[in-house]
């Protein structure tokens, strides 16, 4: 985040700027560690390929903080996170490239606060879409 997003230079349509993740296995191990998420899916490679799995697998709350970081990054300190909401598609893997974008699909004002509604996904090393999800934000208004 360079500057402040305000909610007057914001359109309906507006893409968010991407933001790239490579998870590593170190990171799954901390990952487990800070969740308590110890899935050995997610670091057994042999236990993984026993069940039919390419071998481990990055945790699926793992890749919508990403969305998360996407959007809080985006909006800046002023703006405030009201809502996320994460739907799991597919399967991402350590060590490969995760493209996290999103979309401005609603802009409207409640309450005196100003509210974007955005779409979010993940994108794997393939371009699928692994995790897609909404999110709802209130960002400042310049006047």
């Amino acid at each position: 985040m360079t500057g402040q997003l305000y909610y007057q230079d914001i359109a309906v349509g507006d893409e968010i700027t991407p933001l790239v993740k490579q998870p590593t296995s170190r990171q799954l191990v901390m990952w487990a560690g800070a969740s308590g998420d110890f899935n050995p899916i997610h670091y057994d490679k042999d236990l993984a390929l026993s069940r039919g799995l390419p071998g481990v697998i990055v945790p699926g709350q793992l890749a919508g903080c990403f969305l998360g970081q996407l959007i809080t990054d985006w909006i800046g300190d002023g703006g405030r996170l009201k809502k996320l909401s994460l739907s799991y598609k597919g399967m991402n893997l350590p060590g490969k490239t995760l493209t996290c974008r999103g979309r401005v699909t609603k802009k409207y004002l409640e309450d005196s606060e100003h509210y974007l509604v955005c779409s979010l996904w993940v994108e794997g090393a393939a371009g699928e879409k692994t995790i897609t999800g909404t999110a709802v934000v209130t960002l400042p208004s310049r006047g």
